[in-house]
């Protein structure tokens, strides 16, 4: 009798198993069902419970998990994967930047810019209080910064202050009427340290021609006039519909704690610095954050190990907001690449100016803050894209993994050229590289702003995405929208065609699918610390799909860039289907 106790126990146990299996709430059958679990092959079907995954398995194993109040779906053999997870993104301003005059990194002729951004304004789009501001402005504009003030100085913009934003988030122009309202003139610019000097575009004189980058461009951005509460909301709601739409169903956010008006590259935390997370706890408040935030907070690059005390207690006011986690912080460690802005950190200087770059972190210092990020639990996400700026991120990590008993998976973002001898460290560091790989494409950016003024061994390395994946480096995929479009399957298509206007950028360092597909679900999922919750289809795990329109283990790279989105569920509950 003893022994038939825990028999009928464990029959029991059994029994109500089953019974618990059998009550999915949804279940998803007759598809090609990619799961991210490495090793996994194709499936074809997904029962879902409660928002999450009940089981994985054939058609004849999930139908046996249904009964009369599961709501079923033949996918009629399309592909299912796991939502997608963007590494590196500002949503709200993407979503900001779409409901106003975005140029979209569209280049036209000047007297065709002055009649678009007249008609944007005439549509209602463009201004914010009496400024005209315009979002999505291409650095190529930047070399025209004397014919820009000779169309936009004068006449109807005499007294009409006009900024353009530029799209690398990095940089911008004003006209004259803007900086009279700012009161920046020669004499300001002459004044100015020589570092703050390289960030103002001027004439010998030091008369500013309305070019700015860096810190500098914040100071002006900042004075462009904030938009309501209610403007703000509706971008917030814009973002997870855009996100939502192209099958995105979590982010980092890599500038959470900073607001519109706020500096970013000499971004100095208070603790009122709440950014956009009032915006996300009113969207779960609502029920309307169909996506995981994990919400990066900024530190100065400078930061001291004390001053992520203030980035603690602002996370802790937003503690318990559905849907919103804190993994770490962000850290800008230089700027950009490009032409005229050339303020990405190198190790070999840039050929016009004999200058290296502005390095933002101080390399014997910033190792201890790693460290002592370690030590309250976060990571570090690192803003990197000259070679040298790469090099002193890992090297900080690597002081950290000396001193810390806590090691954490860090990342750098961006990537735009890695030494060689840096590749291995990636995967001997634990770090993660979170790439743009929609940015690796033969175009003026890669080309024409870049290669005139790079080496070219550093040239070649453009967005080495190869390179690292044989080093065995994990690579994330990332859009840092609205610098580019947070699209997933136009990164996927163009990381391994690598193919632009100006023909195919570094063809060597193309990757196909299979990563990227990886990169976007588990090795997003790594980057935002939340693998155990999301990133692929396993019993457990939050039900987050996503249903193509294609298959896309088979179609072209041409095809695979057009691919839609047919229906995306965030645990378990529909919150995206095309317009019928």
């Amino acid at each position: 009798m003893q022994r038939l106790i825990p028999n009928l126990m464990a029959a029991t146990l059994a029994f109500s198993s089953l019974q618990a299996m059998a009550a999915a709430d949804l279940v998803l059958v007759n598809g090609k069902v990619y799961t991210a679990e490495p090793g996994q092959a194709l499936m074809q079907a997904v029962a879902v419970k409660d928002g999450k995954i009940l089981q994985v398995g054939s058609d004849a194993q999930i139908n046996a998990l249904a009964d009369a109040n599961t709501q079923r779906i033949d996918l009629a053999g399309k592909v299912l994967m796991p939502g997608m997870i963007d590494t590196h993104s500002h949503p709200i301003a993407g979503g900001s930047a779409s409901l106003g005059a975005n140029l979209e990194d569209e280049v036209k002729p000047l007297p065709e810019l002055e009649q678009w951004i007249l008609a944007e304004v005439k549509a209602g789009r463009g201004r914010a209080g009496d400024v005209i501001s315009v979002a999505g402005t291409s650095s190529a504009y930047w070399e025209k910064s004397r014919e820009l003030g000779q169309v936009f100085n004068q006449g109807r913009w005499a007294d009409q202050p006009l900024v353009l934003n530029g799209i690398d988030g990095h940089t911008g122009w004003a006209n004259n009427a803007m900086l009279k309202r700012l009161k920046i003139d020669a004499a300001l610019v002459k004044g100015m340290s020589e570092q703050d000097r390289s960030y103002v575009g001027h004439d010998a004189d030091f008369t500013p021609n309305g070019y700015f980058s860096e810190s500098r461009w914040d100071q002006v951005r900042s004075q462009i006039p904030a938009a309501d509460e209610a403007f703000m909301l509706k971008a917030a709601r814009e973002a997870v519909r855009i996100n939502n739409q192209y099958g995105v169903t979590a982010w980092m956010d890599a500038a959470a704690n900073a607001g519109s008006d706020d500096s970013l590259f000499d971004f100095k935390a208070t603790e009122q610095s709440y950014g956009v997370l009032p915006l996300y706890r009113t969207l779960a408040e609502k029920g309307e954050l169909s996506a995981h935030v994990a919400a990066l907070m900024i530190a100065n690059p400078k930061s001291r190990p004390a001053d992520l005390e203030v980035l603690a207690k602002v996370a802790k006011k937003f503690e318990g907001v559905p849907n919103l986690s804190f993994p770490g912080i962000k850290v800008f460690v230089d700027g950009v690449l490009e032409y005229p802005g050339q303020t990405a950190a190198m190790l070999e200087p840039y050929k016009n100016s004999n200058k290296n770059g502005q390095l933002l972190i101080e390399p014997d210092r910033f190792g201890e803050l790693v460290a002592a990020a370690e030590k309250r639990d976060w990571i570090v996400h690192m803003h990197a894209v000259g070679d040298r700026a790469v090099r002193e991120s890992l090297n900080g990590v690597e002081y950290a993994r000396k001193v810390s008993t806590t090691p954490k998976t860090h990342s750098i973002s961006h990537l735009q050229v890695v030494a060689p001898k840096d590749f291995p460290r990636f995967k001997q560091l634990g770090v993660i590289a979170s790439m743009q790989l929609l940015w690796a494409t033969g175009e003026s950016y890669t080309v024409e702003l870049v290669k005139p003024y790079i080496t070219p061994s550093a040239y070649s390395h453009q967005y080495p995405a190869k390179s690292l994946q044989q080093a065995g480096a994990t690579i994330s995929g990332a859009s840092d929208w609205p610098v580019s479009s947070p699209n997933p399957w136009n990164a996927i298509a163009q990381a391994a065609t690598r193919k632009g206007p100006l023909g195919v950028l570094n063809a060597q360092e193309s990757v196909d699918r299979q990563l990227m597909f990886q990169a976007y679900t588990l090795n997003a999922a790594k980057t935002l610390r939340l693998e155990q919750q999301i990133g692929s289809l396993a019993p457990g795990k939050q039900a987050d799909l996503i249903v193509l329109d294609r298959d896309v283990f088979k179609v072209s790279d041409d095809e695979l860039f057009e691919t839609q989105v047919l229906k995306t569920f965030f645990a378990g509950k529909q919150v995206y289907a095309p317009a019928s």
